[in-house]
């Protein structure tokens, strides 16, 4: 877990706890595990970052429906990619979710109520699972209701902690207690006033720790009155966050924009919140009435801003992305300035600080942002000229706060997520040198020297990309290049960054980062003498603990190889008709109109490419994010008319089939190739098997297996780089995430068509596309590189039976990324009984044989399989074992 002033808010979905939710109580209590999983499943879609579980039910054993929800979850990868809260007041249970998660969990919770030896044990004991934990304020004397005893209860479980048990700081979250205010009690007035400057104080004195709580607590004196629990709700966040509070267990649907509440409801609710006012509880009590049943209004767009002066002008454009006026605006600003750098310096660097601080108080969101960009690009360039006279008269002009240079790395061709960061830096006023995708190290590196850069940024997808990072940080370290180097991509981690990264270089340092929120309040801190030498430390201390808890943690069990081959999947062949496909070998389909694939797509994870999360069509109308998600939706609506009518791209698919049989974990086609394949060795407490895909093939007799490659055409980047050229990044990135929208439109498409038409072995299919989303077809279409198959190389042996580069002009870079990026690629399965799984990690044993298998040395196997290997090959050599 990561501790920052810049960190965004976490939000804890506390659905999946029977304590909390009657309905999913109901689920559990009658055994309804697959229901269950889909309300997880649910939370994670609707923008839960951490889901909290909890079985503390009289009727239940709580240890084993613990234990079998979890490893339920587990094998449901768009689940299991977020982190599980273990939420018990019985430490059996917990142990029981600890022995069974996978990942890093979060225990919620241990407290010093027992005094401090047991509190000891658990938190040793959570340390050896290495879990982070909840600490609540609560001693042997009670929970902690002032600030006072808040503050010593939690610096005397901090100092326990970390001194005496070794617990690193980042794992601790303390909930300091969160009670309701506005009881009409007098002693509970200051109860929110007594949280917010605990909070302060703890994350001050306590460095590198969390500070989480359950929000609904606050409001529970006005419950039924939504309106008045939502306004109560977002100022105590208001107030909380700023103090420290930065993660907490918060339904999104009961927040409203601060800035919306109507004013007379806002301050009574601030008098309450904040303890200002002796009438206080009374006063909203009384205007509470007016607001029961409504549902909150949203303040009405006027023009009266263009009656404003000049600089707060352009300050409305910036920040609301409008453009009409800025030319306009901009040529007063310079009639009123003596240079026109100085209206760069003035009054645009002062409306683009206005965005900042608004995205990092969580009232803008990326799409916003991206288009105050445009608006500043759009200024700039009207200056441009004016700048370029001054140039040659006065010499220079520099107006840059640093210089970042940005690449993707050798390999990898995906850069939205790039793309993004640097506008946000842009944005902040930084000078950035983005050198594109596949960019090779010594490029990278002699760029940086060239341009005398002050911080390098590297970016990945696919997980070779790790391995060229690691050789970029190598290659610095060989040169004594002292920059900075950040590390960021959807396969990067804070983990691989330490354990790898890190020790590959040691004359600059390294900093991975998350996401496009987090990358300002890095560059920002990196740049300055002051806060640079604390931050490194920090840092550098926080990923020595990483390497520490790795090499002395113990690593999750696993099967034997053989074990885990006995408890593969048994289907009863004798009793399967085996579908035979319309054709054999390859097909070339290039006719599929846009409109037709437009009905197709899934539009939740567009709107996560732009780091909104929920679920559409209801993120539209979200408290938190619905303003940004609609104002992105009609731009993206306005292109997909021009996208469509004007067709500018042109999909295309290759579909092959293949007689095949399964034989052990491998599948073997009669033209001679081979798919190998990896199986799970976890171990199950439930009667699921250990699954590899080369089980829903027959090991005999006829039996067909299918692949598949689309793409949305090499008409992409061309579009992008256009509006790029064009000072309108807000276009050129909705460009691309529309690409990957339509690649995954056509995979959907065409694995309709194959499992209705083309294979037919579902010929009356009625599925909507809900449904699909949902994947209720039968059959599946797993894709190597995913985690059915986490292993790229696979990838060769498809694009070469489907002759994908002449069918349809996709190709594999050296590290097996698609190009053009915009492409999906997979296997098609048509038994009944075939399901997504993970394979998870692996032990060495299962290395061994697949190095055989695929004719590999050691050292390449353990490169290739390294994200999911449960060993340290390191440590495996100087053990002398291999």
């Amino acid at each position: 877990m990561t501790s920052s002033a810049s960190t965004r808010f976490i939000n804890i979905g506390e659905r999946t706890n029977v304590t909390g939710s009657a309905v999913f109580r109901k689920m559990i209590t009658e055994g309804r595990y697959a229901d269950a999983v889909e309300v997880a499943r649910n939370q994670v879609e609707n923008g839960a970052q951490i889901i909290d579980v909890n079985m503390d039910e009289g009727m239940l054993d709580g240890a084993e429906a613990m234990r079998t929800f979890l490893n339920l979850i587990a094998a449901e990868p768009d689940i299991a990619r977020v982190p599980v809260m273990i939420d018990s007041s019985k430490w059996e249970v917990i142990e029981a979710g600890l022995k069974c998660v996978q990942g890093k969990a979060v225990v919620n919770s241990i407290s010093m109520k027992e005094g401090e030896e047991i509190f000891r044990k658990h938190a040793r004991a959570c340390l050896a699972y290495g879990a982070a934990v909840v600490v609540m304020a609560f001693d042997e004397d009670g929970q902690a209701d002032t600030a006072a005893r808040k503050i010593e209860i939690c610096q005397r479980a901090y100092k326990i902690l970390t001194e005496e048990v070794g617990f690193p700081a980042e794992d601790i979250i303390f909930d300091p207690n969160i009670f309701a205010v506005a009881t009409g009690i007098e002693e509970h007035n200051n109860y929110a006033v007594d949280f917010i400057e605990a909070a302060k104080v703890i994350r001050e004195t306590c460095p590198g720790c969390h500070i989480s709580g359950g929000l609904s607590n606050v409001s529970f004196s006005f419950r039924g009155n939504e309106p008045v629990r939502r306004a109560m709700h977002s100022v105590f966040l208001y107030y909380a966050i700023p103090a420290g509070m930065d993660m907490g267990i918060v339904n999104a649907g009961q927040l409203d924009i601060y800035d919306d509440i109507e004013p007379a409801l806002r301050d009574a609710v601030e008098d309450v919140i904040l303890n200002r006012n002796p009438e206080a509880t009374e006063r909203l009590v009384d205007i509470a009435e007016t607001y029961r049943g409504q549902k909150g209004k949203v303040q009405e767009k006027d023009t009266r801003w263009r009656e404003a002066p000049v600089a707060k002008r352009l300050e409305h454009s910036l920040v609301h992305g409008i453009t009409e006026f800025i030319e306009v605006d901009t040529e007063e600003a310079r009639q009123s300035f003596e240079r026109p750098l100085h209206v760069i310096e003035g009054p645009l660097m002062d409306g683009m600080n206005v965005v900042g601080d608004l995205f990092g108080s969580g009232k803008m969101f990326l799409p916003q942002v991206v288009k105050s960009a445009r608006v500043m690009k759009a200024a700039v360039a009207y200056l441009e000229p004016y700048l370029e006279e001054e140039k040659i008269r006065l010499g220079t002009v520099d107006v840059s706060n640093g210089k970042v240079l940005m690449a993707t790395v050798k390999g990898d061709v995906h850069d939205i997520g790039k793309n993004i960061v640097g506008v946000v830096l842009a944005c902040n006023g930084y000078e950035i040198i983005d050198l594109g995708v596949m960019v090779a190290a010594e490029k990278i590196l002699d760029t940086a020297i060239e341009q005398n850069v002050d911080i390098i940024g590297l970016s990945g997808l696919i997980t070779p990309s790790l391995d060229e990072m690691v050789y970029v940080a190598s290659e610095m370290q060989r040169r004594g290049m002292t920059q900075p180097l950040m590390i960021g991509g959807a396969t990067t981690s804070p983990a691989h960054t330490a354990v790898k990264v890190e020790p590959a270089i040691q004359c600059a340092p390294v900093i991975h980062v998350s996401d496009a929120s987090r990358a300002v309040g890095v560059v920002s801190t990196l740049l300055s003498e002051t806060d640079k030498p604390g931050f490194l430390a920090q840092t550098k201390a926080r990923y020595q603990r990483m390497r520490d808890a790795r090499k002395d943690g113990p690593p999750k069990p696993r099967l034997p190889l053989a074990e885990a081959r006995a408890a593969a999947m048994k289907i009863d062949w004798d009793a399967y008709e085996r579908p035979v496909p319309t054709y054999s070998g390859v097909r070339t389909f290039d006719d599929i109109d846009l409109a037709t694939l437009a009905r197709y797509i899934d539009w939740t994870p567009y709107f996560s490419a732009w780091d909104l999360a929920g679920k559409y069509p209801a993120i539209l109308t979200d408290k938190v994010v619905g303003e940004a998600a609609s104002g992105l939706w009609r731009d993206t609506e306005a292109m997909m008319q021009r996208l469509v009518g004007e067709a500018w791209f042109q999909p295309k698919a290759v579909v092959g089939f293949w007689k095949a049989n399964g034989d052990v974990d491998d599948i073997r086609l009669e033209t001679g190739d081979v798919f190998h394949t990896l199986r799970q060795q976890m171990v199950k407490d439930n009667t699921r098997a250990n699954f590899a895909l080369s089980d829903f093939v027959a090991p005999e007799g006829e039996d067909w297996i299918g692949g598949f490659c689309v793409t949305a055409g090499p008409q992409v980047e061309a579009i992008a780089a256009d509006f790029a050229e064009k000072g309108d990044d807000y276009s050129s990135i909705m460009v691309k995430a529309l690409a990957d929208r339509f690649a995954e439109a056509m995979a959907e498409y065409m694995h309709e068509r194959v499992r209705k038409e083309l294979w037919a072995y579902a010929p009356d299919e009625g599925l909507n596309p809900q449904d699909l989303i949902e994947e209720k077809y039968r059959g599946i279409r797993p894709a190597p590189g995913y985690p059915s198959q986490p292993e790229h190389t696979e990838k060769a042996t498809l694009f070469k039976l489907l002759d994908t580069e002449n069918q349809i002009g996709v190709s594999l870079t050296s590290s097996f990324a698609m190009t053009p990026a915009s492409s999906v690629s997979g296997m098609y399965f048509a038994h009944p009984e075939s399901v997504y799984f993970a394979v998870g990690r692996i032990e060495r044993d299962q290395v061994e044989d697949y190095a055989r298998r695929k004719g590999w040395d050691m050292r390449t196997a353990e490169r290739w399989l390294a994200p999911i290997l449960n060993y340290d090959p390191l440590a495996v050599l100087a053990d002398g074992v291999a």
